[in-house]
């Protein structure tokens, strides 16, 4: 199996300000949530962000690495903290504004494009301090500092992601605690927060609709994570409908307000409301409610659909009772196949096919509605650190898949949350025993490096096909589908040729 891509195809790779960029305190830089939680000891052996990559001081080689790679684009967050050390504009940090503007210069000459994400989970501590997400007050300082972001770097940088899983902010730090600021209030603050996380992405999409887009010409975006959700039983009507829900409490909780009507799914509010038939003295969860000029100010503010995706789920039917959480409000309840590829993650199998029925779904519940084009702004899986961390077979196998525009998370290994440094998700080697911090390319960095050199998939085919298109909806919309992954998960033999010297040009000479 071969194919090529057509010209112009996004091939791209990530990081995210917390997990590379270290320089905690350096030139002024405000306290994150993150590092409020790591200095606590609440991360896999007491490890923190402190240093981590130490991309704060290493622009250059950055850039050297994606040079190697042959990425066309590279998506990054801003810290917040770093800019703003207060979240407000008040405290702004020159010194660490002009950290991103080398790093975004350092793209632009090295012929990669910039994609920004505003925020990436690492919110000031002295805005958490004020209720955080959950405080209205927020939504006042996002647009401030998005609207900063946009005049500062809007001439360089074309395309914005306002958020990018903000799905974790509202369910692991603040319905579960797992994350940062962990609070445990699925009840309330859970609902509250994305409540507040719409209103601002919506704010800072205005901004640069009536201030930047004009002149500047970019596009800004949101940037969901979601499973698959595949019915356990496919010829039970009920799991069908649990999985419906699955994907409605996860995805839809964002995307339906933004792409379809303003407001949330019908299904979600809809179990709401019989939860709380069903428990008045205990209710599972509050919903908030928009009133219609809100509704008005967050339909259609997206420019196109930014999709993490990692897994996948089998999902049926339960009574979850009065049980806060997803699960138990949504009454249904995941499974893992195990015949699903493991990971060095638990929570992450490699289920290809998975990607595949969620980009249709994306594309008939939402993009139908919009035509906007969906982008894939963040896809990979994690490599247990030891052993040998160089031929990360496993990683390549995960990345033979074939979609529109495709972002491989991430770049380097990075600082993984509660995981630490125990999990690696990067096409480079970062030794954080040597203060250094040097980086070493993978397999998979090989591997991807020659398929972006190729524009695709090219094993011993003499003559490679044109990667053919998934008509996803209707309405025309087309993204490559993934069944070039369901393929090589068959044969990998057949659609993977050795790795050669000379794939990585740069970091070889």
């Amino acid at each position: 199996l071969a194919c090529l891509l057509d010209h112009g195809f996004q091939w791209s790779t990530s990081s995210e300000a917390f997990k590379v960029e270290g320089g905690w305190a350096e030139h002024g830089k405000g306290e994150t949530i993150w590092d409020r939680f790591t200095h606590s000891g609440q991360a896999f052996a007491n490890q923190t962000g402190d240093l981590a990559c130490d991309s704060y001081n290493k622009v250059d080689y950055d850039a050297y690495l994606l040079r190697g790679l042959l990425v066309t684009t590279y998506q990054f967050s801003i810290s917040w903290a770093r800019v703003f050390p207060s979240g407000r504009r008040g405290s702004l940090s020159e010194k660490g504004a002009r950290y991103y503007d080398r790093l975004i210069d350092a793209l632009v000459s090295s012929a990669v494009r910039p994609v920004v994400t505003l925020h990436h989970w690492d919110l000031p501590q002295a805005l958490q301090d004020d209720g955080g997400w959950s405080n209205a007050s927020i939504i006042e300082a996002f647009r401030e500092f998005a609207d900063f972001c946009f005049a500062r770097y809007g001439d360089r940088v074309k395309t914005w992601n306002t958020f990018s899983s903000p799905w974790v902010i509202s369910i692991a730090g603040y319905g579960t605690g797992e994350h940062p600021p962990g609070i445990t209030d699925p009840i309330i603050s859970s609902y509250q927060v994305t409540h507040n996380m719409l209103k601002s992405h919506a704010e800072a999409w205005h901004v640069y609709n009536d201030k930047y887009r004009q002149q500047q010409g970019g596009k800004v975006g949101i940037a969901l994570n979601s499973d698959w959700a595949e019915p356990q039983d496919p010829s039970r009507p009920q799991d069908i409908s649990a999985a419906e829900r699955y994907l409605q409490f996860m995805l839809g909780w964002f995307a339906h307000p933004i792409f379809v009507d303003g407001d949330y799914p019908p299904s979600l509010k809809s179990q709401v409301e019989q939860k709380r038939q069903e428990c008045p003295q205990a209710e599972p969860a509050q919903l908030p409610t928009f009133n219609e000029i809100e509704k008005k100010r967050i339909r259609g503010t997206a420019d196109f659909f930014g999709l993490n995706h990692y897994t996948s789920r089998l999902v049926n039917d339960t009574f979850g009772g009065c049980v806060p959480g997803p699960r138990g409000v949504g009454d249904f309840q995941e499974h893992i196949d195990p015949a699903w590829p493991l990971t060095a993650s638990e929570w992450i199998r490699s289920v290809p096919w998975g990607l595949r029925r969620l980009l249709s779904f994306i594309a008939a519940e939402y993009t139908s509605i919009t035509k906007v084009p969906i982008y894939i702004t963040g896809n990979g899986m994690p490599t247990q650190f030891g052993g040998d961390v160089f031929n990360d077979t496993e990683r390549i196998l995960f990345l033979k898949i074939d979609v529109r525009g495709f972002t491989v998370q991430s770049l380097m290994d990075g600082f993984e949350g509660p995981q630490g440094y125990s999990e690696r998700f990067g096409l480079h080697y970062v030794n954080f025993e040597d203060p250094n911090r040097p980086r070493t390319p993978k397999a998979s960095a090989y591997f991807y490096s020659k398929v972006i050199e190729n524009n695709g998939f090219v094993a011993h085919l003499r003559h490679p096909i044109r990667c053919p298109l998934y008509l996803l909806s209707s309405a025309g919309l087309s993204v490559f589908a993934s069944w070039y992954g369901e393929a090589a998960a068959l044969n990998p033999a057949s659609s993977c040729g050795t790795l050669e010297q000379g794939t990585y040009p740069e970091l070889l000479q």
